[in-house]
């Protein structure tokens, strides 16, 4: 076993060796035509991992996810416009702080931590007054709890709604139709399920998107304006050079290696995605199961509204954060709680990316959690 601590947060989590390789390689020039050439197959790959229609426009930025939910918010939104939130946690408040800075009217839908609000609640919040968008975290960190993406965006095409998911802990390990299910916007960064360093922030725009950016009265700042990027975007697809701001060529790089990886279970991109899918709800199943065995009760309230990319698990009776400090001791690194009201009464591991593939490791998480939890309990 190494010595090397076992990364198990919701992000950044442990790489392939393919993606920690391609990484490692000095830096090319935004120019040169192996980068071209990695960027524009990027573009083309996300596509596929996100499940989006030919005429979705792709977009890889040097960034985290927040620059991916700001971009978002300012070229779909005008000022004074009301949007609606379906609020289940941290990121889901900062997606409202957003809004607000952009000007826009929010209203929230929101559960109890660990719960969603139904499909008929966001309903009769949209059929309240005009609605420009509807804005939901599709899991969000800080609970685990993921969200029904395909009725949200159904209820929201009913009503002519745009669409705006934060994917940050989902996009690559939870199931997403954008293009059949009529999604808007969807967003993640390189650190989660898509298997890379931090570094990049990584989206999606549907046509009807993009046409609602270009009807602004009030445009974003220039380096979040998809109208900037959008040259670029579709001079590297098309094999050519562009620039308009430096990109994360290194990273970039990496991308076109993660990317293929996600795909590789089939030469049917469909087909491959469902397999990636499948994994990731395979070895959720696996931690469930161990929890359970261990006496550990999940944030969700349901295991329906569990995430198959992160589990948040309720400190025993009697423990709190120190437990968190004992599983590090036995070789693993968990998170701790993040949501503001409770984060001191529950843990966090991530079981997304690359370790879906490494069962060794998923094993040595198990491990050292279930020694944790015996060896504090045993201390009370």
């Amino acid at each position: 076993m190494s010595n090397r601590p076992l990364l198990m947060i919701p992000g950044p989590i442990e790489v392939s060796d393919g993606v920690s390789d391609a990484a490692a390689e000095a830096p090319r020039s935004h120019v040169a035509p192996d980068f071209v050439e990695a960027m524009g197959g990027s573009l083309q790959a996300m596509r596929h991992v996100w499940r989006a229609g030919e005429d979705a426009q792709p977009f890889i930025l040097a960034g985290s996810g927040s620059l991916a939910m700001d971009m978002a918010t300012w070229n779909v939104i005008e000022p004074g416009e009301r949007v609606v939130v379906v609020n289940t946690g941290f990121f889901s408040d900062r997606s409202v702080e957003m809004l607000h800075r952009r000007g826009a009217h929010v209203t929230q839908v929101s559960a109890e931590p660990g719960d969603a609000p139904s499909i008929d609640a966001v309903a009769r919040a949209l059929d309240e007054r005009p609605t420009a968008a509807l804005f939901a975290t599709h899991v969000d960190t800080s609970t685990g709890v993921r969200l029904d993406a395909e009725g949200l965006c159904r209820i929201a095409r009913e009503r002519n709604v745009l669409t705006v998911f934060d994917g940050v802990c989902a996009t690559g390990g939870e199931r997403f139709e954008m293009d059949t299910w009529g999604a808007d916007v969807y967003l993640t960064a390189s650190q989660k399920a898509i298997g890379l360093p931090p570094g990049l922030a990584l989206l999606v725009a549907s046509p009807r998107a993009l046409e609602r950016r270009r009807a602004l009265s009030a445009p974003p700042p220039m380096s979040l304006d998809w109208l900037e990027w959008l040259p670029v975007m579709t001079a590297y697809e098309a094999r050519r050079p562009s620039y308009f701001a430096t990109p994360a060529t290194t990273l970039v790089w990496a991308l076109r290696t993660g990317l293929d990886e996600i795909l590789s279970a089939d030469t049917d991109p469909g087909t491959a995605m469902d397999a990636r899918v499948s994994a990731h709800a395979t070895v959720a199943g696996t931690f469930r199961a161990a929890w359970r065995d261990m006496g550990l009760d999940l944030v969700p309230v349901s295991e329906a509204l569990a995430a198959n990319t992160l589990s948040a698990i309720r400190y025993p009776d009697g423990i709190g954060q120190e437990l968190v400090s004992a599983i590090k001791e036995r070789g693993v690194v968990v998170a701790p709680g993040l949501h503001p009201e409770f984060k001191d009464r529950y843990f966090r591991v991530g079981h997304m990316g690359d370790i879906i593939t490494r069962p060794a490791d998923i094993s040595r998480c198990i491990d050292a959690v279930r020694d944790a939890v015996q060896a504090t309990r045993a201390e009370l």
